[in-house]
């Protein structure tokens, strides 16, 4: 591993643009459970009778709203989660000019609490609230701490959700121009905590065409095959070595 930790900081050393790509296995170094992960669909079947994808479907948030933010409430929110090694390190990287965006699939705002500040988020945030009926903005803590199960906006009444992208609905147009812009200008792409097996955000991977492709993440993926550094290892402690070594 370490070669090719030398070897990432090295392409860092030279890229004049690089990018980070990353997913759920960026933040459960920080104890926030993979809901997609085997352990994480077979609790939903067993404690909810759905899968993840039937409870966090748009059409279930809709038709179910009572037991939809029991399963959100109880799976999706971690406010006492702290970044961890990776999210600081991106963190560094992009301070010392060396990253200049994180596109991530990630819901938990760890990456800004960690100092970044040009954070794409594919899916949304738990962090911030609305009303469906009003528009209405409302905090996370407006949400957990209501004594009601679902949440209702004090102003007219209507049904207060996360912004976040729920099965069945669009990603933000604007953050997915953003998000295609950065990885097709960018000369390094890193790829990381993510199997690319959810879609439509793994699929903005086809518009890198830059210089070096980095993977990093315990398993395989599909694009192991055309990266040019494959690293299968717990991607904290690969970017707190690749900072190391880059002296920041």
């Amino acid at each position: 591993m370490m070669d090719d930790v030398t070897k990432l900081a090295e392409l860092l050393r030279a890229s004049r643009n690089t990018v980070f790509f990353g997913g759920a296995g960026v933040s459960t170094e920080s104890g926030i459970p993979d809901f997609r992960s085997e352990s994480g669909l077979y609790a939903a079947q067993q404690v909810y009778g759905h899968s993840p994808e039937e409870l966090l479907s748009h059409t279930f948030f809709v038709r179910n709203q009572e037991l939809f933010f029991r399963y959100y409430k109880e799976n999706l929110v971690s406010r006492d989660a702290l970044p961890n090694e990776a999210h600081l390190a991106l963190a560094k990287l992009e301070s010392a000019g060396m990253l200049s965006a994180v596109v991530t699939q990630n819901i938990d705002g760890l990456h800004q609490l960690a100092g970044s500040r040009n954070v794409l988020e594919l899916h949304g945030s738990n962090w911030r609230q609305y009303c469906v009926t009003c528009g209405a903005r409302y905090t996370l803590g407006d949400v957990m701490d209501s004594a009601e199960t679902v949440p209702h906006c004090s102003r007219c009444g209507g049904v207060i959700r996360p912004e976040v992208v729920l099965y069945e609905e669009g990603l933000d147009d604007d953050v997915v121009r953003r998000s295609t812009d950065a990885i097709a200008r960018a000369e390094v792409l890193i790829v990381g905590g993510t199997s690319l097996a959810v879609y439509p955000a793994a699929g903005l991977l086809r518009y890198f065409k830059g210089r070096a492709l980095v993977l990093i993440n315990k398993s395989v993926t599909p694009v192991d095959s055309s990266a040019d550094i494959v690293i299968h290892a717990p991607i904290g402690a690969v970017l707190k070595r690749t900072v190391e070594m880059l002296n920041l």
